[in-house]
């Protein structure tokens, strides 16, 4: 790609396409801002920083990207109204921290139904495509795109003290993140909403028993085993949709070769690359998990069944009877397309849990 011919056709396209409000197409075309709320470290920050640095490698350097890791940009929950507005042309989010902004996506969040976390990514990435009131809520309502969808993994449950059995959950004071609190509740524990960056110091103070709701590999950047080091698979599934985002106005200004780029490698995230990232970061972590003196271990087979049965169905059924409603969209339709891409997608999922890496090594 020349110089010369991209800068001509991004002039081209911000002369016909300058949207009031919006960032300037021509600065964004050749230097984007990408902001995320957590470190460059974090679960999905390996997939994001993947996806940049390509970005930059395959436009011969034509686009070049300023990264604010940890908040340094825009605080945590300002990043999807950054986004929306232009302060932010990329950023990761994850629905959790905006509930009542994107009711549609919750409808994505759930634990005990698949197990594979590249399998999660596939299926948000057909509901997307095929669900009109989904992408509405993210291209028309927040004037963002979805580059790509992501998640945070596996997350395991992480407790200061060892436990014999779920039961032993009862009582315990757990940072929930999302509807990962349902969880925590269902299972007998008190769910403590919290934000990342609060939670090592938390548990270090005493407030926490534990943390729910937090991936493996940003648990073990985080240090949180250093406090809590029993970390314990209970046969949730994957962890948390997120989305990697950028402002619509500015996709859509994008020169043609730039975003055909861009579409290329987002192509190759969902063909194994996502897989192929976190299989090696994982095993990584796994490594150093257990070096640095964490437990790796599972509750049985019959907690597992158990701990579905009191999580599933209901917490689906309560976004079909409180949240889709007010959405104004069918929540029964839109979970029967899920259920079907479950179907479909998480029988091809290979991405193994970090007690599985550990039993394997």
């Amino acid at each position: 790609m020349q110089r010369r011919q991209f800068l001509k056709s991004g002039a081209a396209v911000a002369g016909g396409a300058f949207v009031m409000g919006a960032p300037s197409i021509v600065s964004a075309a050749t230097s984007l801002k990408f902001d995320s709320y957590v470190s460059d470290s974090a679960g999905p920050s390996w997939t994001d920083r993947w996806y940049l640095d390509e970005l930059e490698k395959r436009t011969n350097g034509e686009v070049e990207i300023r990264r604010y890791w940890s908040g340094s940009l825009n605080k945590v929950g300002e990043h999807l109204a950054a986004a929306r507005d232009g302060t932010s042309e990329i950023t990761l989010i994850s629905p959790g921290y905006y509930q009542a902004e994107l009711p549609v996506t919750r409808g994505l969040e759930w634990y005990f139904r698949m197990n594979r976390a590249d399998a999660l990514q596939r299926v948000c990435r057909e509901i997307y495509q095929t669900y009109e009131p989904l992408r509405a809520e993210w291209e028309q309502r927040h004037r963002s795109k979805v580059l790509y969808w992501t998640n945070w993994n596996y997350a395991p449950l992480i407790l200061r003290e060892p436990i014999e059995s779920l039961e032993d959950l009862k009582g315990k004071r757990i940072r929930g993140y999302g509807v990962a609190t349902d969880v925590i509740e269902a299972l007998g524990g008190t769910a403590i909403p919290m934000a990342a960056p609060e939670v090592y110091p938390a548990l270090e103070r005493g407030i926490l028993d534990g943390v729910y709701g937090f991936d493996f590999v940003t648990a073990v950047a985080y240090k949180l085993h250093e406090i809590a080091p029993n970390f314990y698979d209970i046969g949730d599934g994957p962890h948390a949709p997120s989305a990697t985002i950028m402002n619509k106005a500015v996709y859509d200004g994008l020169p043609d070769d730039v975003r055909k780029v861009s579409d290329e490698i987002v192509d190759e995230i969902y063909g194994g690359k996502f897989g192929e990232i976190y299989g090696d970061v994982l095993s990584r972590y796994v490594d150093t998990a257990q070096s640095e003196g964490v437990n790796l271990g599972t509750v049985s087979d019959a907690e597992k069944e158990r701990a579905r049965g009191l999580v599933q169905p209901a917490q689906v059924d309560k976004w079909v009877e409180t949240v889709a409603p007010q959405a104004g969209i069918d929540g029964e339709e839109m979970q029967s397309m899920i259920s079907d891409a479950i179907a479909k997608y998480d029988p091809e999922g290979t991405l193994p849990r970090p007690y599985e890496i550990a039993q394997a090594s």
